[in-house]
C-alpha cells in the first residue's frame, strides 16, 4: 500500500496527534471471533462505518496502517481550510482601504506561526478521530497493514479478523506527471506541503482543479510569487465556465501568474533553484522557482490489500468496482469513499459509509445514484456546485431554463464588498424542478446547502420566493430567483385576468 511521508516537524503539536491518531502506546486487541464488519482504512469513509455500524450494536474491527482520520485529518480538508483561513486575513488586510480602513504599516506573514497554528488546530480535532474515542465506542482498532486472505478474512499484524461483511475504505492519494527530471528535483503534493516551516518565495504549481486553485491563492496572499501551470485552457474545467472565468480573473489580480493551456516539458535542479522549461501558447520558456507543488490527480490505494484473494474486482485507475449499492464483486466486501468513488469528497465519503452500514448489515437497498451531491472549492470567492451541469442535461436530453442572479444586484454583497460572482439556477424547462445550480460567493459552500436541501426534498424554485430570508444576506439571491421564476408565470393572458379583476375590485 501507499507509504505516507513521516509528519514533520515533530513538535509538541504533531506529537499531540500521533498520539490520538496512532498512539505508540497501542496494543492490538485479541480478535474477537467474527466480526459483523471488519473496516479496512480509517478515513472519512472508514471510520464513518465503523462508528456508525459499531453504535448500531454491531461487532467491529478497525484496521488502519497509518494514521487515524485518513486524507481529510492529516493532508487535506482539516490543514488546507486552516491555512485559508490564514491567507484570506491577510488579503483583508490589504483589501480594506476601500472600506475606509487602513494598515499603515502593510501586512507581515509570519508564515511559521501560521503552520504551527495549522499544526495546533489538527491536532486538536484530531480528538474525533482518534484511537480512544473509536475504542470507547467499543471498536476494536487494528493498527498495521491489512491483507484479505480470502473471500471472509483479513490479516492484520499477524492476526486474523474473520467477518460477516467487509469494507474497503483506504482512500487515494496524489500522483505526479510524468515530466522528465521532476523525480530528481524533488516537489510537494498535498500529502507534504502542510510539513513547510519555512514559505517558498517562488512556487510553481502544476494543475488547475481545486487543490491547485485553492493553493496558489493561499501562498500567493501570504506572499510567495506563484505560477499556476494547467494544461487545459481554462481552470477548473468541471466547473460552470463563467465561474472559471471569474476566478482566473481573481487570481490574476492578485498577483498569480496562470499559464493555461501550458505543458511542463522538463524539470532540473540548478544553482540552488527548481527550473521548468514549459511550453504555452507564448511559447517556450523557463520558470524558475523554489519549491513545486503538484495537484494534477489522485489514485486508488489498492496495492498489498490482497483483493485478489477476497475476490474483489478492481481497476488501478478507477478503483474497487462496485455496484450502485456499494457492493463489491465478493458480496460480503462492500466499499466506499475515494478508493471507488469519482466524487473524492469528505462528505461523499460520509454519505456513502451510511449506504454501506444499512446495505451491508440491514439487507438495505440504497443507491449512490440516488444521492443529491453538492461539491465546492474554497477559493475566494468559492465555488460551489449541486445537480447537473447544462451539458450534463443535455447528454441527457433534458431542456433546462436557467435562472441568473449577479451577487452585484444583491444588496448584501454590496455592502460587504463581496460582489463578484453569481447564483445561478437550472430547472426543467418550463417547470420549477431544480436540476442543477452554481454558486460562486464568498460563502458559497453554505449558500449552495440551501439548493441541495430544495432538490433532495422535491422542493421548487417558485416555493423558495414563499421563505422567508432574513435580509441582508447573501441567501437573499436563491428567494429572488424565486421570484423570477414565479413572474415567468405570468403570461399575458393571466395579466389580462388579473387586471380586469382588479379594475372590477375597485
Amino acid at each position: 500500500m501507499h507509504d505516507f511521508p513521516p509528519l514533520a516537524p515533530l513538535d509538541v503539536h504533531n506529537r499531540e496527534l500521533l498520539a490520538r491518531v496512532h498512539p505508540a502506546e497501542h496494543r492490538n486487541p485479541t480478535p474477537a471471533g467474527r466480526y459483523n464488519l471488519v473496516v479496512v482504512g480509517a478515513g472519512t469513509a472508514g471510520l464513518v462505518s465503523a462508528a456508525g455500524a459499531a453504535g448500531l450494536g454491531a461487532k467491529v474491527a478497525l484496521v488502519e496502517e497509518h494514521l487515524l482520520g485518513g486524507d481529510c485529518l492529516i493532508a487535506g480538508c482539516v490543514p488546507s481550510k486552516t491555512l485559508l483561513r490564514a491567507a484570506r486575513a491577510a488579503h483583508e488586510i490589504r483589501a480594506a482601504q476601500p472600506l475606509g480602513v487602513r494598515a499603515p504599516g502593510g501586512v507581515e506573514v509570519d508564515f511559521g506561526a501560521v503552520m504551527a497554528r495549522l499544526r495546533r488546530v489538527r491536532a486538536e480535532i484530531a480528538s474525533n478521530d482518534s484511537v480512544a474515542r473509536f475504542t470507547g465506542l467499543g471498536v476494536d482498532v487494528f493498527l498495521g497493514r491489512g491483507r484479505f486472505q480470502g473471500p471472509d478474512t483479513l490479516e492484520v499484524a499477524g492476526a486474523r479478523l474473520g467477518f460477516a461483511r467487509a469494507v474497503i475504505a483506504t482512500g487515494a492519494r496524489a500522483v505526479h506527471p510524468t515530466i522528465p527530471g521532476l523525480l530528481e528535483a524533488g516537489f510537494l503534493t498535498n500529502e507534504n506541503v502542510f510539513h513547510l516551516t519555512e514559505q517558498p518565495r517562488r512556487l510553481a504549481l502544476i494543475g488547475g482543479g481545486p487543490v491547485g486553485c485553492e493553493l496558489a491563492q493561499a501562498f500567493a496572499r501570504l506572499g510567495s510569487e506563484v505560477t499556476l501551470i494547467h494544461d487545459r485552457e481554462r481552470l477548473l474545467e468541471r466547473e460552470d465556465p463563467d465561474a472559471g472565468s471569474i476566478l482566473e480573473r481573481v487570481l490574476r489580480r492578485e498577483g498569480v501568474r496562470l499559464l493555461l493551456g501550458a505543458a511542463v516539458e522538463q524539470v532540473e535542479r540548478a544553482s540552488g533553484e527548481k527550473r521548468l522549461r514549459v511550453k504555452h501558447a507564448g511559447g517556450l520558456e523557463t520558470v524558475a522557482v523554489d519549491e513545486i507543488l503538484v495537484g494534477a490527480g489522485r489514485r486508488p490505494n489498492l496495492e498489498g490489500l490482497g483483493l485478489e484473494a477476497a475476490g474483489v474486482r478492481h481497476d488501478p485507475v478507477r478503483g474497487v468496482e462496485v455496484d450502485d449499492r456499494l457492493r463489491t464483486s465478493n458480496r460480503r466486501i462492500f466499499a466506499a469513499g475515494d478508493v471507488c468513488m469519482a466524487w473524492k469528497f469528505t462528505h461523499a465519503a460520509d454519505a456513502a459509509a451510511r449506504i454501506v452500514i444499512q446495505n451491508a448489515l440491514f439487507l438495505g437497498r440504497r443507491r449512490l445514484s440516488a444521492l443529491t451531491m453538492p461539491w465546492c472549492t474554497y477559493t475566494d470567492p468559492e465555488i460551489a456546485h449541486v445537480g447537473l451541469a447544462p451539458r450534463e442535461a443535455e447528454e441527457q436530453g433534458l431542456a433546462l431554463d436557467t435562472y441568473l442572479r449577479p451577487l452585484s444586484e444583491v444588496d448584501r454583497a454590496r455592502a460587504d464588498d463581496a460582489s463578484e460572482g453569481f447564483v445561478k439556477l437550472h430547472v426543467a424547462k418550463g417547470k420549477d424542478r431544480i436540476l442543477g445550480a452554481t454558486v460562486v460567493a464568498r460563502n458559497a459552500g453554505d449558500l449552495v446547502s440551501e439548493i441541495s436541501v430544495a432538490m433532495a426534498g422535491g422542493v421548487g424554485l417558485g416555493r423558495l420566493a414563499q421563505v422567508i430570508h432574513p435580509y441582508p444576506t447573501q441567501a437573499e439571491a436563491i428567494r429572488q430567483l424565486g421570484d423570477a421564476y414565479n413572474r415567468t408565470r405570468l403570461t399575458p393572458r393571466a395579466k389580462l385576468v388579473l387586471g380586469r379583476w382588479l379594475a372590477w375590485r375597485r
